[in-house]
């Protein structure tokens, strides 16, 4: 088994660090490692500090992984998130760290990095990727032309792995309508997707006053519309705010 000792790997740049959450792995107590740095700028994003390379406050990894040793028993995962984690080189070898210690890993990306996903998906216990909008309209929302063939091309990657996975978009009156919702909806079903899952926009933490005061998207995730998405997946929900 290929062995990294995580100590030896200080330029990891990590934003935060949730110790105990039920709600970042599906069934499991996990802790969450905050990656720092992300290469797209979507508007509804509830953590801005993470998008800057640099963190104003950083942690060590290695004052992580010396909270992951007394957490063995106690935790079942460690999940990556970010920002988006797939943007940092020494990812893998902390996934890989994680793993030594007996933790399921878990992964939340965006697809950015279709290339670098490829060779974390081995390490991967499970995955959950944002899916913005439409691929043809995800230019509006990350700012970042081709963005969207990047995410498809790692939709395709993550589903053909055979990974457990979640696919989840945050819905925003300003980037989705009813109709882009079930256009979308019917692409993730022809691309293979079974589980599927709405997130109504969180104000709390966005910086965009304009998306803030633009709400709610409570109109667009009625009842009609998440029943007649629902019925194209294994399994469908709507995460309230």
């Amino acid at each position: 088994m290929y062995r990294m000792h995580a100590e030896y790997m200080p330029t990891l740049q990590i934003g935060g660090l949730i110790q105990l959450t039920s709600n970042d792995y599906p069934g499991c107590l996990a802790a969450v490692v905050f990656c720092q740095g992300c290469p797209w700028r979507c508007g509804y994003c509830h953590n801005p500090h993470l998008i800057s390379r640099q963190a104003e406050r950083s942690l060590s990894w290695t004052s992580v992984m010396n909270f992951l040793r007394h957490r063995r028993g106690l935790l079942d995962a460690v999940v990556f998130s970010g920002g988006e984690p797939t943007l940092q080189d020494e990812l893998r070898q902390a996934m890989t760290a994680a793993r030594e210690l007996g933790f399921k890993v878990g992964l939340h990306t965006s697809g950015a990095y279709p290339s670098r996903l490829a060779e974390l998906l081995p390490l991967s216990s499970w995955v959950g990727m944002d899916i913005k909008s439409s691929f043809a309209d995800y230019d509006k929302v990350t700012g970042v032309p081709y963005s969207g063939e990047k995410a498809r091309a790692s939709a395709r990657m993550l589903l053909a792995s055979g990974v457990p996975y979640e696919f989840r978009t945050t819905v925003h009156p300003l980037y989705h309508t009813a109709s882009s919702l079930l256009s979308l909806a019917k692409s993730l079903q022809q691309l293979g997707v079974k589980h599927y899952v709405l997130q109504e926009f969180r104000a709390q933490g966005c910086e965009n006053l304009a998306l803030n005061t633009a709400y709610p998207d409570q109109d667009l995730l009625n009842d009609a519309l998440c029943r007649r998405m629902g019925s194209m997946f294994d399994s469908y929900s709507v995460r309230r705010a």
